[in-house]
């Protein structure tokens, strides 16, 4: 049995109050971890779309995934093959920006294909997209540079093709 496989799974909700935290006590109330979430409006305002990744065995993703489908207001949902999806997630990071580093960060920035987005006498804000390796990789590289926050926004993920996830609901 394989313990630490990662799933990304797409919810179809109604854009209504109060879905989102149904959604994650579900997760609670069953101790399953949430590695992340995202969530917001899709092409129709009156659906959102929740994108969430945790590590599981197969009985556990069985288990969410039939758990999903039976709370109320979820319209849709899919256990999405990392095959043949698209994922991507947000980092900002600030980093100190010294003589010293500067140049480091900048080149880095330029490999990775991130964007420097505020630059102060102090520090340096740069924004990337990519995959979660390629988020940790940059990450990783920034820690000697001097990290002073970060934020990122979690894996968001769609089928490639015509597959989607929403069928008649909307």
């Amino acid at each position: 049995m394989e313990l630490n496989n990662q799933y990304v799974i797409g919810v179809l909700v109604a854009n209504l109050s109060g879905v989102l935290s149904r959604v994650s006590e579900m997760f609670t109330r069953r101790g399953f971890n949430i590695d992340s979430l995202t969530v917001g409006e899709t092409e129709s305002g009156d659906f959102s779309r929740i994108t969430v990744a945790f590590h599981g065995d197969e009985r556990t993703k069985t288990q969410l995934v039939k758990q999903l489908e039976k709370l109320h207001d979820v319209k849709e949902v899919e256990l999405l093959d990392r095959d043949v999806i698209v994922q991507r997630e947000l980092l900002l990071i600030k980093v100190r920006n010294s003589s010293a580093s500067r140049q480091d960060i900048m080149t880095a920035a330029e490999i990775f294909r991130a964007k420097i987005i505020d630059y102060s006498a102090a520090a340096l804000i740069c924004e990337l997209t990519g995959e979660t390796s390629k988020v940790d990789a940059f990450i990783e590289l920034m820690k000697p540079c001097g990290i002073i926050e970060m934020c990122r926004t979690g894996v968001v993920a769609l089928e490639r093709g015509e597959n989607c996830l929403k069928t008649l609901h909307i």
